[in-house]
């Protein structure tokens, strides 16, 4: 049984089918791994930006991040081979230079590394779907769900609490402008930004002892690995970084994030 106003999601093969397989084909990515690489194994793709080019700070929001010398983010679209380059110019010609000025970098904005070793440092865990249901069930872990909110209706585990990291750009200041239009460019007419009002949700439904599993669609990893030694950034992972900066002291992470949970077959409703 479920609660009142919900009904279960959708037969998994269906979600599956239409939502998170898209970039299954890894072995089709590797072949430009150099300019292209996968950052899940669903509707997105991640890009690897090279150099200087002012682009790559017009879209932080899309699970950004600087290291160094590069800069990714993930981009929602359906074309996994297509070959980006941004080291002198732009592949189709685009170029944006001093669009805008852009706004003081946030937190959630930290190179990945600096947040990862702090992470590290608050002793964030990562557990797999299996383990997180058992934390739910058992030990009352909250699963703060922080996919936008229509992916959260879509299908979430069943008393999840949703609050977005990213939001759907508001403002028209002549910098979401420069934004919008890097998004255009790559086909995405629905860019997003950080939600400023993050840890002011997340304090109102949750107090700085919760015990919370932070989830988002790809999960990311703190694992070192051959090509990702610093293991790979996600929204969840970046959520979790602002939660123990901001005193939470119990937060764990969903390692495959919520594909793997639902690729586990565990419960999930939606919202009509």
């Amino acid at each position: 049984p479920h609660s009142k106003g919900l009904s279960k999601r959708q037969p998994q093969s269906q979600i599956l089918t239409t939502k998170y397989l898209q970039l299954t084909h890894l072995t089709q990515i590797a072949q430009i791994e150099t300019e292209l690489q996968s950052m899940a194994a669903f509707t997105s793709i991640a890009v690897q930006y090279s150099s200087t080019s002012s682009l790559q700070s017009l879209v932080p929001s899309l699970e950004a991040t600087r290291d160094h010398n590069s800069w990714w983010g993930r981009v929602r679209s359906y074309k996994p081979t297509a070959k980006i380059s941004l080291q002198q110019n732009i592949t189709r010609g685009l170029t944006i230079q001093n669009a805008a000025t852009k706004p003081a970098k946030s937190p959630a904005e930290e190179d990945w590394k600096v947040k990862r070793e702090y992470l590290l440092e608050k002793r964030v865990r990562s557990v797999d779907a299996k383990e997180a249901f058992r934390l739910q069930k058992e030990n009352k872990f909250v699963i703060l769900d922080v996919r936008p909110e229509a992916e959260f209706k879509e299908a979430h585990p069943p008393d999840a609490i949703n609050v977005q990291i990213y939001r759907l750009i508001k403002e028209w200041t002549a910098w979401d402008i420069a934004r919008r239009a890097a998004f255009a460019f790559f086909g995405i007419f629905a860019g997003t930004e950080e939600n400023p009002e993050f840890i002011q949700s997340v304090e109102a439904k949750l107090d700085k002892n919760a015990k919370i599993i932070v989830a988002c669609s790809a999960g990311g990893t703190m694992k070192p690995s051959q090509n990702l030694p610093e293991g790979q950034q996600s929204r969840s992972l970046i959520a979790a970084y602002l939660l123990v900066l901001n005193g939470y002291t119990n937060v764990f992470h969903l390692e495959g994030g919520l594909y793997s949970w639902f690729k586990e077959d565990l419960p999930s409703v939606s919202e009509e």
